[in-house]
């Protein structure tokens, strides 16, 4: 994946990786009505849990599942393939000449311009410390990169071909020999190593999320190969295909000033990449430049045909959302993915809309849509019983909010894999409820009798039945009205502050305080800057926080980062809540080992149930289609891919288009 408003199709490859390291691809200027946290908070990497070796690895893992995950496939895959796929097949084969959704003859030149938000203090997004530049993963390639129109499966990018064993215990990859950085040399197995072991010494996600990835190590020439510590893991061989590669000798290297570089510092000296583009122009905390690179190594190879088409991609850092989508009014940035209802309705009634020259359009969108939700930390004692959070639940107005705040345009989120056939729905049957039936007596009977909604209200602001059953929840956990506040039986007054990372999230969360303070609940928000908001979260110093959960079409791996018991445990994880369930455990398992697409979807529904049944959070709302406002000079493919906008990858500038508007230190 290269376009930084791409939105990835893999499982655990894209959601954790690209997604994880979201500090290498943009930061939002996005209001947080879709798009609830920034960038690094939402994608914000953590430790998956470590699987131990493949002997107590198989004891946990259920019978048929191993035997499934170790059979032979229809393919061999010991012989060296241009693909991979988590299930063996591939859309497109060995001498395909480019992706079906690109325009392979799109013009090159032109600057596009997009608007970012926040600030940046690091062109190095691969270390902990400092905000990264947006935009940063486009000087890089990986091993492999994904097409956007198929789910689990990727291509080679530095790596011409890749194989494995029937029993995925290894995978190894065969390097171009063309492959080179943009200073002439080449790129070698042992940079492919080096960045290995970098990443893993100086990221804690990188460090859990290769956790089973024990040895990387030269095999031959053009040749790497990486060595797992468990079997039956279809997903491990495409986590390491989409390892960035970073160039050993400049980062052991010196800087101009002879300095010795140290790669877990932060720096805004430009790095050396590999990929289609290189900085050109850095402007601390205000605007990063990239200009396309004219002899980039790989810009023929089928994977890259009608790619990358801008001759330069810029930046431009906004501290505030309502100044950023003025400047895109105002012709001064180009494309903006919208994530506030109320200036989709309400802010584009302008001339160069009517006029055309500034396009309003909406894509649809394919991807699963996660879970936008607040979620508790139930490591704190009064989160602990699932009554109470469910009782949050029935205090929240999705129903008044939608129609109040968001223009009607919100689906309200009943699904951990919203908008996707992975979604639990009506009553397990099938080979989901087989799955659930080998854990009934650790689950509530409700899970087989009764069909999980989301409460729902009239939109009138009265909600006075809703929260008469979140009264009779919270007295069954013991929790009564006493003086007007929510007290238990040793006297503790309920009180519950919400963390927000996002001012403009204040209109969301203020009118549902109003509902719980009618329950006797003490609640207040607390809105913090993103270093702030991300420490606390990081260190679990919240009570209740707005945060995203991303999913693919082929979840994996990266659910044991969401809901593993390891990682509750680890600072600055993905598991935020804090869940540990020895049934979830077992269904992350059958997730990451599943051997086909219908027992992927089986298992992943069942995961589901498991969750919504926990009340972990109280959903929010998503949306089925993109909302993109960008000006007449850009364009896009006919045929988009179903799962990603493309932007920039393979957008192009029409070249007959009238030109930017000057900026008024520009003007005649």
């Amino acid at each position: 994946m290269r376009g930084f408003m791409t939105k990835p199709v893999l499982g655990t490859v894209a959601v954790l990786i690209a997604a994880a390291a979201a500090i290498l691809y943009f930061t939002a200027d996005s209001d947080p009505e879709t798009s609830a946290v920034t960038a690094r908070q939402s994608e914000a990497a953590g430790p998956q849990a470590a699987l131990p070796p493949e002997t107590a690895d198989r004891a946990e893992r259920p019978t048929e599942v191993i035997a499934a995950a170790d059979a032979a496939d229809d393919f061999d895959p010991e012989i060296p393939r241009h693909g991979s796929s988590l299930f063996g097949e591939l859309k497109y084969g060995p001498d395909f000449r480019h992706f079906d959704y690109v325009n392979p003859d799109a013009p090159k030149g032109g600057e596009v311009r997009y608007g970012a938000f926040g600030s940046f203090d690091s062109l190095n997004g691969f270390i902990v410390k400092g905000q990264a530049a947006a935009g940063i993963s486009l000087i890089y390639d990986t091993l492999m990169t994904s097409s956007l129109d198929e789910p689990a499966s990727e291509y080679g990018l530095v790596a011409e071909s890749v194989r494995h064993p029937k029993d995925y215990s290894s995978v190894t990859y065969t390097l171009r020999p063309q492959a080179r950085w943009h200073d002439g040399e080449k790129i070698t197995p042992d940079d492919v190593i080096w960045t290995f072991e970098t990443l893993k010494k100086n990221h804690p996600f990188y460090n859990a999320y290769y956790a089973n990835v024990v040895k990387a190590e030269k095999t031959a020439e053009h040749e790497v190969t990486f060595t797992f510590n468990q079997t039956g893991n279809r997903e491990l061989p495409m986590i390491v295909g989409q390892l960035p590669v970073l160039p050993e000798h400049y980062w052991t290297g010196e800087t101009a000033k002879g300095e010795q570089r140290v790669f877990s510092e932060t720096t805004l000296e430009p790095p050396l990449g590999s990929g289609p583009y290189r900085i050109a122009d850095v402007s601390p905390g205000r605007s990063v430049t990239y200009e396309r690179v004219a002899d980039y190594w790989a810009k023929d190879l089928p994977v890259n045909v009608g790619t990358n088409n801008f001759e330069k991609v810029r930046f431009e850092y906004y501290r505030d959302t309502t100044v950023a989508l003025q400047a895109l009014k105002g012709d001064r940035v180009d494309f903006r993915m919208e994530n506030s209802a109320k200036d989709w309705a309400t802010e584009y009634d302008v001339a160069s809309v009517r006029k055309g020259n500034l396009i309003k359009a909406e894509i649809p969108d394919e991807n699963a849509a996660g879970m936008q939700s607040f979620a508790f930390n139930i490591r704190r004692g009064k989160f602990q019983d699932p009554r109470v959070r469910e009782a949050f639940n029935w205090a929240f107005d999705f129903e008044w909010l939608n129609k109040n705040l968001f223009y009607g345009q919100y689906q309200r989120t009943d699904s951990y894999f919203a908008n996707s056939e992975l979604a639990s729905s009506g009553l397990p049957e099938g080979r989901e409820l087989t799955i659930l039936k080998e854990h009934e007596e650790s689950l509530p009977p409700e899970i087989f009798t009764e069909q999980y909604d989301v409460p729902k209200t009239d939109g009138s602001g009265n909600n006075r039945a809703n929260l008469r059953q979140a009264i009779r929840l919270l007295e069954e956990a013991g929790w009564t009205v006493k003086d007007g506040k929510l007290t238990n039986s040793e006297g503790e007054v309920m009180t519950v502050e919400f963390l927000i990372g996002q001012p403009t999230f204040e209109r969301v969360v203020a009118p549902y305080i109003q509902s719980l303070k009618k329950l006797g609940i003490e609640a207040t928000i607390r809105p913090v800057d993103t270093a702030q908001y991300q420490n606390r979260v990081d260190n679990r110093d919240f009570d209740i926080i707005v945060q995203t959960f991303p999913q693919s079409l082929s979840p994996g791996n990266e659910q044991r980062d969401f809901w593993g018991c390891d990682a509750a445990e680890a600072p600055g994880s993905r598991n935020v809540i804090g869940i540990c369930d020895p049934v979830v455990e077992k269904l992350i398992d059958r997730v990451i080992y599943a051997a086909s697409r219908e027992e992927l979807v089986a298992a992943t529904r069942a995961l589901d149930r498991v969750l919504l049944a926990g009340h972990y959070v109280v959903p929010q709302w998503h949306l089925s289609y993109h909302r993109l406002a960008y000006w007449s000079r850009l364009r896009h493919p006919e045929n988009m891919p179903p799962y990603s906008t493309g932007f920039p990858t393979i957008w192009w500038m029409d070249k007959d288009a009238p030109a930017p508007a000057p900026k008024p230190d520009e003007a005649e």
